[in-house]
This record gives structure tokens, C-alpha cells and sequence, in this order.
């Protein structure tokens, strides 16, 4: 237990903010996960409008200071190569 008001207060920031991080990378894992399985099916034009809303989430990820803008680069990077290499 924090013995001043500013640590309490530091704490319950903290809290929140670990649920909030941990939620929004929740939904980015799930939505690479479901570019995933529509890329093994073969649905590409189904995968490229999921790739648009992955591209987005994790956008508004740096923006909210999940992640550094070099992480989220290197996903979207990764995310787009992944999808370009399986349809080519």
C-alpha cells in the first residue's frame, strides 16, 4: 500500500493504464491473427481489408503510446511483406 496520496494516485494511473495497453494489444494480436488464417484459406481481397484495419490499429497504438513508432513500423512492415509474399 503507498503511503502518500500521489503514489496511491500513481498506482491507480498505472493500473489503468496497463488494462488499456494490454486490451489494445490484445486486439492487434487478434486481428494478425485473423489475416493469418483468411491468407491460409486463400481470401486475399478479405485479408487486404483486414490488413487496412490491422494498419490502423496499430497506428492508433503509437499514437496512444502503446507502442514506439519504429515497433509499430516494423509490424505494419512485416504485416504487409507477409501478405504481398503469400500472393505473389
Amino acid at each position: 500500500m503507498p503511503n502518500k496520496l500521489s503514489a496511491a494516485k500513481r498506482q491507480r494511473q498505472s493500473e489503468k493504464r496497463r488494462l488499456r495497453n494490454r486490451m489494445v494489444r490484445s486486439r492487434i494480436r487478434t486481428a494478425a491473427k485473423r489475416i493469418m488464417v483468411l491468407v491460409r484459406e486463400g481470401n486475399r481481397e478479405e485479408a487486404e481489408k483486414k490488413l487496412k484495419e490491422y494498419l490502423s490499429l496499430v497506428d492508433r497504438a503509437v499514437s496512444k503510446g502503446v507502442y514506439h513508432r519504429n515497433t509499430a513500423a516494423r509490424k505494419k512492415s512485416r504485416m504487409s511483406r507477409y501478405l504481398k509474399k503469400s500472393f505473389s
